[in-house]
Order: structure tokens, then sequence, then C-alpha cells
């Protein structure tokens, strides 16, 4: 099941889609060199790909933690990217304004996961008419995000996705509850997972969120075994200096290597 995005590529190849790229616009250079990387890579393996980056992250524990370029330059970034790769752009939203400035930009808008319940953030989102992209809560369970589907549905979109991104264990791990993907495709929607920040440790006393990247291939082969609609992952060339979410995520060069073996656990587990 592919979401209703008119420029993703490569539909028609049955694989399962991807949304790939940095945790947030950097600088105005990297998210080019990121996104064409991963073109590059799911060219070659005919996977649908959807390029992601936040213009702003508004969640951050500390008060000194990087925010982004700024707003209308990170969005300016992710317009640029799609232009010139022809490939459609994710962004996180916080606020209903959120919803309406971004718009513009890019091709879907994605719900933060402890945003989920948010009604008034959710019919903002609806309103734009682009694809809603939403994270399940760490605190939901997967049959609760009916409520958020049928809230999108009532404001007059039905173009959405949920993403499992794990589920709170205790106070600094996560576990990712496989059930969760068929439980969710109950609603007729794309489901996906989410396989760098279902390994963060949030709640760090250092006040920067942890992360367990070594387990990135065993969730992703999980995920596409139990059959996942799509991939998210976050990945940088250099994530010990990434500026956001570096403990999580994937390396660039390792991505081609996943991604490809991904394509091995689907085409098996579907014939």
């Amino acid at each position: 099941m592919y979401p209703n995005i008119p420029s993703l590529r490569h539909t028609s190849t049955g694989n399962f889609f991807l949304i790939a790229g940095p945790c947030v616009i950097e600088d105005e250079k990297s998210p080019f060199l990121i996104a064409e990387r991963l073109v590059e890579i799911t060219e070659k393996l005919q996977i649908p790909f959807a390029f992601k980056a936040s213009y702003r992250k508004a969640n951050r524990s500390r008060i000194d933690s990087f925010t982004g370029i700024g707003d209308r330059e990170g969005l300016e970034v992710l317009r640029a990217v799609r232009e010139k790769f022809g490939i459609p752009v994710v962004t996180d939203i916080h606020t209903e304004a959120d919803a309406e400035m971004a718009a513009p930009y890019v091709d879907v808008l994605q719900i933060p996961a402890f945003l989920c319940r948010q009604t008034s953030l959710l019919e903002a989102a609806a309103k734009t008419g682009l694809c809603v992209n939403i994270k399940k809560g760490q605190f939901l369970s997967p049959e609760a995000m009916v409520h958020a589907v049928d809230k999108m549905a009532w404001f007059g979109n039905r173009n959405v996705m949920l993403t499992e991104r794990g589920t709170t264990f205790g106070y600094q791990d996560l576990v990712v509850d496989f059930r969760g993907v068929p439980l969710m495709q109950r609603n007729h929607v794309p489901v996906v997972v989410d396989i760098t920040h279902s390994l963060q440790r949030p709640n760090q006393t250092i006040g920067v969120t942890g992360g367990n990247p070594e387990m990135i291939g065993t969730i992703a082969r999980a995920a596409v075994a139990v059959g996942c609609d799509g991939i998210f992952m976050e990945t940088h060339p250099d994530p010990a200096v990434a500026k956001s979410d570096g403990a999580n995520m994937l390396r660039l060069d390792l991505a081609e290597e996943l991604l490809t073996t991904l394509l091995k656990i689907h085409k098996a587990t579907r014939n």
C-alpha cells in the first residue's frame, strides 16, 4: 500500500517505500549531498523514495540544543531538494501555524509521536490537503491510532500514513511490538516502521537523547518480514557530528547494503 503522493516514483515495483534523510536541516549544503546519494540508491534498487528532514526541531530537551537554520531558510532548502531531484519531501510540524507555513514547500506533513492526539494540529494538517504521516505515540497502543485516522477523515483528509516508532519501556528505553504493524493496517492506511527513532534512549540526564544504532538492521529486517508498507530512517554521512539525533542514525554509507538486504526479505516473504 502506497501513500497518495503524486511525485512518489517506482510505485509499480511492489517494493516497500522509503522515507529517509537527516534529522534536521543543518545547513544549506549537506541535505543535497544526502538526498543525492539516497536518490542514487533508490533509483538503482527501484524503491519509492521521499526525502525527510525537519526544518525546525521544536521538541528538544535542552534549551541550548540546535533547532534549525531558520524556518523559512529550512523550508527553502526542502523545496530546492524537491525541485532538483524531483522527489517528494517530508517535514515535521508542531503547531497549527506550522501546517499553513510548511504546506507550500513540502509533499507530506509529519505529526510527531508526542502530538498524535492533538486534535487541532491534526485538523490543521488535514485541511492542507497534503498527505499526513502520523507517528504513533510512545504512550499509545496500535489499536488506539484508529482515532487519529478517524479525526483526519472527519476533517476531510483520508491521505494518511501511520508510523510505528516504539513504545515507552521504563524511563529511558523504547520497545517495538511488531504486532502493531498488522493492527494499524486494519485502518486501511500505509503503515511505516521508523527503524532509527525506535532505537532512541530518551530522557538521558545530560539532556541529549541516546540511541542503539547497532540494532537498526535488526529492527529493519523484522519490520519488512512482518509486512510493513514503508521504512523510515534518519541517516547522515557522519552521525557523530550530526546536530540532532546522531546517536540513533544510520551512517549513510551503510544505507545501500541495508536496503539491498531488506529487498531480499521483502521478496522472500511475499512469494
